[in-house]
């Protein structure tokens, strides 16, 4: 794998087909089938399962501060935000020395991942591009992705694509991610361009508003990944209202 310099031997993926939960609003007690769980970077790793750790890769945290000659900006200066998610800003990835002092800057938390005790690392926001009025191209995105993925590597983590069916063929090849999180491949019917380019290390979350059929016709489906949840929207702990958590 490029940028392995841990050894491929270290570089341990998850469980394929494994049962999966997708804890993004906070850490909360696992059902015991469950193989895989992806928690923020902030949250500690689940013991004894293999961890996914999240990180914002192409975008700000909300709250965090970067340095604006870093961060796209729109027609006045300000920096320009994802239509989505206001409190986030799209990373200016446009030239090589931005993507250089990014993912320096990103690898102390993905070091960190390692250091926690997660297994893995998914990179958020792989589409960014597609939000940026034209500022960012898809060649850009797959350069960062590239140095993101090899800084994961010598950390010693498996680094998974998020999101971009359309980049699934070069993210398992030429970029060199190991695995892949989708959000609602099945909505989209867009589960075989991850499931192609990973085979088995596809983990897809599809969330309880917006599933077009019933859970159980779901999981019935030969066009879906092996590793499929059904959450809530919001990712909310157990307990707490509106909080869903269903798995094939």
């Amino acid at each position: 794998m490029t940028g392995c310099s841990a050894g491929a031997s270290d570089i341990v993926l998850p469980p394929a087909g494994g049962v999966a939960d997708y804890q993004l609003g906070g850490s909360y007690s696992l059902e015991p089938e469950v193989r895989i769980v992806a928690r923020d970077s902030t949250e500690t790793p689940a013991a004894g399962l293999y961890s996914i750790c999240y990180l914002n890769g192409f975008q700000s945290q909300p709250g965090a501060e970067w340095p604006r000659e870093l961060l796209l900006t729109d027609a006045s200066g300000a920096p320009l935000a994802d239509p989505g998610w206001p409190d986030e800003y799209l990373f200016d990835i446009s030239t090589a020395a931005n993507r250089d002092q990014l993912s320096e800057a990103l690898a102390e938390s993905i070091r960190g991942c390692a250091s926690d005790g997660f297994q893995a690392v998914e990179f958020d926001n792989f589409d960014s591009y597609t939000r940026s009025a034209g500022a960012l191209t898809q060649a850009d995105a797959v350069a960062f992705a590239t140095d993101l993925v090899a800084v994961a590597h010598t950390a010693g983590l498996a680094a998974g694509q998020k999101n971009a069916p359309d980049l699934a063929a070069e993210g398992a090849t030429s970029i060199g991610f190991d695995f892949a999180v989708a959000e609602e491949c099945f909505r989209y019917q867009e589960c075989a361009s991850y499931t192609d380019a990973y085979g088995q290390h596809v983990i897809d979350v599809e969330y309880a508003d917006d599933v077009p059929a019933t859970f159980a016709e779901v999981c019935a489906s030969g066009d879906r990944p092996e590793s499929l949840m059904l959450r809530d929207h919001n990712l909310t702990v157990r307990g707490t209202d509106g909080y869903v958590y269903q798995h094939c």
